[in-house]
């Protein structure tokens, strides 16, 4: 490229693998770039285009690297629903001014996928598949695969369609390569379709084709038509999304994935559960503050304190990510909510006591004082009883008012956690003060 020799940058670029392209194209500069796509074929460039993972602005930015009706015959080259997904990036109007320059075919596709909500089934889904009739035979069928096979995003499955444009039957493409040419297609289809609803949540999608070892997935509506199909390549792209989302809640920050060179942009997503989380405890000191008079008779219970409400907050950040997982994989859908509530506490129980008794022999030989041994053994046997119960409660107490549960994160469950376990040891040690003081 430097040399301008166009050929030679050709054979060698296009002989990369396109994800090794994809890399190449995002880490030279905008001028290198423009050169680009001087020596490439927008269909060339959409190619590897589709392996990269855009921010907002930048997508933005590359795009306005290019001219107008390039950027458009590259984004009509992609597969819709990645066509999509980097539209879904731009403002409205950038977004529009493509469409109206784009091939009318490729825009009347993506306009058809644009309008469904984000993070649904129907956003993530592409109209790229191949369908056939029930009422026609395997050698018929063949041709249609043939044709359709080069603009398919995938051709391991072929769905059988009845006149009315219903969903009524798979068949893979083994199952027809093994088949005899005059054999019906109704004859050899499968009617157990696994399917779903375009309206249901991308995870809702992930879940069922882990279930199912499925390679894609159809889209229907509430009377079963077929709109399109959710490939594993989408899918791999959701469970990696969703789970740095939950991740990013459970740390009490967002968009943990990004990493941001700005230190204010990077503070702005941080200080609102840090502000929250700061109320919280002062809280907290202030409650302490109430028990001064313990504090000031017996000076070594305020040694304690650190070692009460830290094992308090990891157990309660336990028993939530627990809970937040169960919710997130289904499995909390076929077990009884009670029952793991009932766990939970009897793990809470279980680890309590065993940390209890550990913690009450050290106290009595490092401190030769049976009482505060066995005073702190017992408040930390009580906080990982209630920090499990409430690491478990309230992920399901979100689930069931329609709030992500993530959002009851690691922080917010340790601090609360916090405030629990000091009531519970400063209203033991009040209450058993006088066998404190020697």
């Amino acid at each position: 490229m430097a040399e301008g020799d166009l050929e030679s940058f050709r054979k060698e670029f296009l002989n990369l693998h396109p994800y090794d392209q994809a890399q190449f194209f995002f880490r030279v500069d905008g001028q290198t770039r423009t050169s680009m796509y001087y020596y490439l074929s927008p269909k060339e460039v959409a190619d590897f285009f589709e392996m990269l993972e855009f921010e907002d602005d930048d997508i933005k930015g590359i795009l306005a690297e290019m001219e107008p009706k390039y950027a458009a015959d590259m984004l009509a080259s992609m597969f819709a629903d990645n066509a999509v997904d980097l539209l879904n990036k731009l403002d409205k109007d950038q977004a529009a001014s493509y469409l109206t320059i784009m091939d009318r075919e490729a825009a009347q596709e993506i306009k058809g996928l644009l309008h469904y909500e984000e993070y649904t089934a129907g956003s993530i889904m592409t109209t790229e598949y191949v369908a056939i009739s029930e009422n026609q035979t395997v050698m018929s069928a063949m041709r249609i695969l043939k044709k359709q096979a080069p603009t398919a995003e995938t051709i391991y499955y072929v769905y059988v369609i009845d006149e009315d444009q219903r969903l009524v039957g798979v068949i893979s493409l083994r199952d027809l390569i093994i088949s005899d040419d005059d054999t019906m297609i109704s004859n050899i289809m499968s009617d157990r379709v696994v399917a779903i609803s375009v309206g249901a949540d991308q995870e809702e999608a992930a879940r069922q084709m882990r279930d199912y070892d499925l390679l894609a997935l159809p889209v229907v509506d509430f009377q079963n038509h077929l709109l399109g199909i959710i490939t594993v390549d989408d899918i791999i792209d959701v469970i990696d999304e969703e789970a740095s989302d939950d991740y990013s809640k459970l740390a009490g920050i967002s968009d943990v994935d990004k990493i941001d060179k700005n230190p204010l942009s990077a503070a702005k997503k941080r200080l609102p559960w840090l502000v929250i989380l700061l109320f919280l405890g002062m809280f907290t000191a202030s409650l302490i503050g109430r028990f001064e008079n313990t504090l000031a008779e017996v000076p070594m219970v305020a040694a304690f304190i650190p070692l009460i409400a830290g094992m308090a907050g990891n157990t309660g950040t336990q028993a939530l990510a627990v809970a937040v997982r169960g919710i997130a994989t289904g499995e909390l859908e076929e077990m009884n909510k009670l029952k793991l509530i009932m766990k939970e506490a009897g793990t809470g129980l279980i680890t309590g006591s065993t940390c209890g008794v550990l913690v009450s022999l050290v106290i009595f030989i490092w401190k030769h004082d049976l009482f505060l041994g066995v005073l702190v053994g017992i408040a930390i046997v009580a906080s990982l009883f209630v920090a499990t119960i409430g690491g478990s409660l309230v992920p399901l107490i979100m689930h069931k008012l329609k709030i992500d549960p993530a959002v009851a994160s690691g922080p917010f469950i340790t601090t609360m956690n916090d405030i629990t376990s000091i009531l519970i040891y400063f209203g033991l040690a009040t209450m058993f003060m006088s066998y404190l003081i020697h």
